[in-house]
């Protein structure tokens, strides 16, 4: 039996994570061939260079190349990981940087700025869709990690796309961090999840089969140890369940702002600087005969990234130092959501995990084509995603404003439409006004000129 598993973005600076946990569990899954690509020929070279180095290391036997051929890259492969940024880091920025020029969070994701980058993002992942469709496997599936991750993979479905899935490794992660706080391993934690992407919800965490969310929500380790450590004691006890780290800046949205122009700095230019130093290091280093001196520096590097996560908006900073081991059971990540998809699919079994996938009637009042984020069972090759019977009426409160937001953003990049542009923006409850979403639409169809055609 033979597989092909192919990462489009496969220069990005995270490659080496990919091809560490795909390459240990190739054997295992009957993986044998893996494609790395990428348009950015010398972010290519050092990154999947980088990533070809794992790999082998990890797994001769695994069959790894890089190629800058999207048609080669997409040919019969079986599982496809998307994990592009359109434009780079400097569109980054600027995305950030008109909105918050306004007043308001420009955060590439849950602020207003992630409608810019879905601009760019949807349009390039729809190309590569439709290769898909020619070219792979007739029964091809392609995990979208592309932020951000609601819109994106909204709009992917909408137009018709049904072989995508969103992957986001925030709540795997956040129930591995549970688990190395009880010293357990990650297969004793189990968690029920409802919402969108960066806007979910743990209704419920258990440890070997048993309720912990009272207890864990009143540790103080928790919020030292975990990234619970964004929220106060008073709020996680007052909602009574886990919250996705990202919902910080709704449920603080006039202290992330402000801390944001404190800083003078944004998170899109952090990673900006120190991409670029790292980059700028790496290309004179000889990658494939002196790696550990290249992994010594991307260590260096990657560490000021881990550290800073979340930092300037939050005034709270990650404190544990981060390193790369080849030789250490993988962590997951967002490929260890990709594999645990390819695992059960490929094994004929059942079992859970949590997807962006449409809501088909699990959670009461929103449509059952918008695309939620939730904890599902996957068994026979189909995906169902976990009825939430009394889900928070706050939490879905907050959930269905920003689902109307996510589903106009589609509809906007769909069809080209300014209207729906400023609409969607009007309805984001980190814009909430129309004068401002006006303002920042046009601004941001201009900023995307070059991406983008035929908005009316």
């Amino acid at each position: 039996m033979e597989m092909k598993l192919t990462v489009i973005g496969g220069g990005g600076v995270r490659s080496m994570f990919l091809a560490k946990s795909i390459a240990q569990r190739a054997k295992d899954l009957h993986i044998t061939e893996l494609v790395f690509m990428d348009n950015d020929p010398e972010k290519l070279r050092i990154y999947g260079g980088m990533a070809a180095q794992v790999s082998r290391r990890v797994n001769p036997e695994l069959s790894f190349r890089l190629t800058g051929d999207p048609e080669d890259a997409v040919r019969d492969a079986d599982y496809i990981i998307t994990t592009i940024r359109v434009g780079g880091d400097g569109m980054r920025v600027k995305d950030e940087r008109i909105a918050l020029s306004r007043g308001v969070l420009g955060q590439e994701t849950t602020g207003a700025a992630g409608f810019s980058f879905a601009m760019r993002s949807v349009p390039a992942l729809a190309e590569y869709c439709e290769l898909a469709k020619k070219v792979a496997h007739p029964n091809v599936k392609i995990f979208n990690f592309t932020n951000p991750a609601g819109v994106v993979s909204q709009a992917l479905r909408d137009m018709g796309y049904d072989f995508t899935y969103g992957i986001c490794d925030a709540p795997t992660g956040m129930l591995r961090e549970f688990a190395a706080l009880y010293g357990a391993d990650s297969s004793r934690i189990t968690g029920e999840c409802y919402g969108l992407n960066h806007l979910s919800f743990f209704h419920s965490v258990k440890l070997d089969g048993k309720e912990i969310m009272p207890e864990l929500l009143s540790r103080e380790d928790a919020r030292t140890q975990t990234d619970l450590r964004y929220f106060e004691p008073d709020l996680l006890k007052h909602m009574g369940c886990v919250l996705n780290e990202y919902l910080y800046y709704f449920y603080y949205r006039e202290k992330a702002v402000e801390n944001i122009l404190k800083a003078g700095v944004t998170r899109g230019e952090v990673i900006q600087d120190i991409n670029r130093h790292m980059t700028a290091e790496l290309s004179t280093m000889d990658i494939e005969h002196d790696f550990d001196a290249c992994l010594a520096c991307f260590e260096k590097w990657y560490d000021k990234r881990d550290s800073s996560y979340m930092a300037n908006e939050t005034g709270a900073r990650r404190t544990t130092p981060w390193s790369f081991d080849l030789t250490s059971p993988d962590a997951g990540g967002y490929a260890g959501v990709a594999l645990r998809f390819i695992e059960l699919t490929e094994r004929g079994e059942t079992g859970d995990m949590v997807l962006c996938v449409p809501n088909n009637g699990a959670l009461a009042g929103l449509e059952d084509s918008d695309v939620i984020e939730t904890t599902c069972t996957i068994s026979a090759g189909t995906c169902t995603p976990h009825p939430t019977p009394n889900p928070d009426p706050r939490a879905m409160e907050l959930i269905r404003r920003v689902k109307s937001y996510e589903r106009l953003a589609s509809k906007a990049i769909v069809e080209r439409d300014r209207q729906a542009a400023v609409d969607c923006l009007m309805l984001h409850p980190l814009v909430n006004s129309y004068s401002l979403a006006k303002e920042i639409a046009e601004e941001y169809i201009a900023h995307n000129a070059a991406y983008i055609d035929g908005w009316h």
